[in-house]
């Protein structure tokens, strides 16, 4: 029997007008996200904007991603971004330091052999909305942690299913944001976050919201508590502490 993510992905139509979008967002919509099953299995492809609109979603239409989380060696502070008012789906919020997703238009970001492809996407994403150097964020240094399966409306129409990697990286970045991407920037420690998060005028994605409730304070108490004699710490040293060959299901 088909499980809802196949069924809804035979079944999806996109004929929501973008014209009164952003033009690069809208643009940006065309591009074509790897669908999913409830395990992660890929099943096909689907362009952006059949993927993120809700009446699809409700049908069990799912598709892969990623949450990458730049930390900086020498104080362990996270970098975060707060997203465009451009941005079709969740506009000003704060969140991670890069989410998007692997895309079905390129072939490296399809492997799916140590994560490889969602490691390519997330550098390619870093650089295209902070303008970090692909050199700065090399392939191999992302640390994989593990995956889970939530959803979460945006404003009515829009929202997001996805099965979303969680990538930790450590290294000493140089951002130069894109504006139609982005529009600020900070690097916090958890105290910081934390009153970020009670401080009612920040909004934040619900995944980072949920990733921050379930794993992130805990995993970063450990990468800081496995700093290594140079008082730097680094994403590697948190190899085994998380189940990744399993999908967790937030829905």
């Amino acid at each position: 029997m088909s499980s809802p993510a196949v069924l809804a992905a035979r079944a999806a139509l996109a004929s929501i007008d973008l014209t009164n979008y952003d033009p690069e967002q809208s643009r940006l919509m065309d591009e074509k996200c790897i669908l999913v099953d409830e395990q992660d299995n890929a099943i096909g492809a689907m362009d952006k904007k059949t993927c993120h609109l809700m009446d699809n979603i409700n049908k069990g239409l799912l598709h892969r991603a990623f949450s990458a989380f730049i930390f900086r060696p020498s104080d362990g502070k996270l970098l975060l971004q707060q997203r465009a008012s451009e941005k079709i789906t969740f506009p000003d919020m704060w969140t991670n330091t890069c989410c998007s997703h692997p895309l079905d238009d390129f072939e490296e970001e399809k492997i799916e052999k140590d994560q490889l492809g969602v490691r390519n996407a997330a550098s390619r994403k870093l650089e295209h909305e902070l303008g970090i150097p692909r050199s700065q964020t090399p392939v191999d240094e992302f640390q994989y942690l593990t995956k889970i399966h939530y959803l979460a409306p945006s404003n009515g129409m829009w929202g997001e299913h996805e099965v979303d990697y969680i990538l930790f990286l450590t290294a000493d970045v140089t951002v130069t944001p894109n504006k139609n991407e982005i529009q600020d920037y900070k690097y916090v420690d958890k105290a910081e976050l934390q009153s970020m998060f009670n401080d009612s005028s920040n909004s934040f994605t619900p995944w980072f919201k949920l990733i921050a409730r379930d794993f992130l304070f805990g995993w970063w108490d450990t990468l800081v508590e496995r700093q290594g004699f140079d008082g730097c710490v680094y994403a590697k040293t948190l190899t085994g502490v998380a189940d990744g060959s399993k999908v967790v299901k937030m829905v």
